[in-house]
């Protein structure tokens, strides 16, 4: 999605931002966040049961009807449940469908292009109103870097992938910087809808007032990114946000304690979660060297180097400037709870953070965690000798470093040996 250009949480930004968390909520959750602003959605109830999905369904008043598999990521129309059942999205007909595909999808795992092969689980469906579409949009309001401004980017090419469109098509990518106190205006957003082709006077008035209230939700509840694809124009005269996706800021969480009870962390990976209770910044990837660093920049680096000579880290942890003996084991305990690491690089540079706490903590998950996988550790900074005479003395099996380039290598090294490539036959 083209949310992704401006506000995406890919891994160089949530090491900028010290793995800042944008929220996502529900498409469920956000329907009812949109109509609370006055938003105009399609008439839509979430079931978490079949037995509930098959009550509501029985009293929509008509047969023909939409369900949603309500899952945290992209394309659930083209994905597969984990039970062989196909796609996150279907047209239905009455109640005892309702039961049937509920039952098909809740409790069970939707895998698409965004979850990877493990998918997520489908814990409610939402059952949403049939409506016929004339044509189809695309809204977002986002915060643009660049400008240093939210910006409403709008497309009349909407149902789509955006960034696709964008990519074949960049003119049809309309970008409206908007000024954070006073809002979009009415005129402006008029403007818009006019340019975008909406059929009428009465429609182009609908979706002005739409663009008028996604910025106001935008504003009042600390979002990052409100994105609607599709926005349509129905055959009748409607303007509705048929699909929903929001992003908050965690650092408005204060303030926003409403919008982040709505939290599912079933849509989190439970290492994430569980780092978090301790203040570590930790992503998971699909790589098999453990990077244990203090600081957003020096993960980057560490990273990178661990590619530079034919490595592939498994995560990013970045333990910050605050860690202690117990928060750098739980540190560990985290990174072994991924069978795929193979070995793990401690890579800390010591300003405010002491070498010797770090090495003691090590030294304290080597003894109790019976660590099964080499550990390579490069330690720089204050109260460095003292921590290189506390793992010196430990005994222990630790490689020790003074630079990193040649501590990245060892770890590349090390992991093959524990994980040697097959050999060709």
């Amino acid at each position: 999605m083209l949310g992704a250009r401006y506000a995406a949480r890919s891994l160089a930004r949530a090491a900028s931002a010290g793995q800042r968390r944008f929220l996502s909520i529900h498409e469920y959750q956000s329907v009812k966040l949109l109509n609370a602003y006055g938003v105009p959605t399609p008439k839509s109830i979430a079931a978490h049961t079949p037995e509930e999905a098959f009550d509501v369904a029985k009293n929509w008043g008509s047969e023909d009807m939409v369900i949603k598999a309500q899952v945290l990521a992209g394309g659930r129309g083209k994905g597969h449940f984990d039970n062989g059942f196909k796609g996150g999205v279907h047209l239905i007909k009455g109640a005892d469908q309702a039961k049937d595909y509920a039952a098909k999808m809740i409790g069970s795992k939707l895998i698409t292009k965004q979850t990877g092969a493990g998918g997520r689980v489908c814990n409610a469906v939402m059952l949403a109103e049939k409506r016929d579409a004339a044509h189809e949009y695309y809204a977002a309001v986002l915060n643009d870097r660049a400008r240093q401004t939210p910006v409403l980017v709008t497309s009349s090419k909407g149902g789509m992938n955006i960034e696709e469109v964008a990519h074949s098509d960049p003119d049809a990518i309309i970008t409206t910087p908007i000024d954070f106190a006073s809002g979009l205006s009415h005129g402006e957003a008029l403007a818009l809808a006019t340019k975008l082709g909406f059929s009428s006077d009465a429609t182009r008035e609908k979706a002005a007032a739409v663009f008028e209230k996604l910025y106001t939700i935008f504003k009042e509840k600390d979002a990052t990114q409100i994105e609607i694809n599709p926005l349509t124009e129905t055959v009748d005269g409607d303007v509705l946000c048929m699909d929903a996706k929001f992003g908050f800021d965690d650092n408005a969480e204060f303030r926003q304690t409403d919008v982040f009870a709505l939290r599912d962390v079933s849509q989190e990976d439970p290492s994430e979660v569980e780092a978090q209770k301790y203040g570590l910044n930790f992503i998971k990837l699909d790589g098999n060297i453990g990077c244990l660093v203090n600081g957003a920049g020096l993960a980057m680096a560490t990273m990178d180097v661990l590619k530079l000579h034919g490595g592939d880290p498994a995560n990013f942890l970045d333990v910050g400037g605050g860690a202690t003996p117990d928060t750098v084991k739980k540190a560990f305990e985290i990174l072994l709870s991924d069978k795929k690491v193979d070995a793990i690089l401690l890579n800390v540079f010591g300003g405010i953070m002491r070498c010797d706490y770090i090495a003691e903590g090590v030294i304290k998950a080597t003894e109790e965690l019976q660590l099964r996988v080499p550990l390579v550790v490069r330690l720089q900074g204050t109260k460095e000798q003292e921590a290189k005479a506390l793992i010196k003395e430990s005994g222990l099996k630790i490689y020790a470093f003074d630079g990193l380039d040649e501590a990245a290598a060892k770890a590349v090294e090390l992991s093959k040996q524990q994980n040697p490539p097959s050999p060709v036959q």
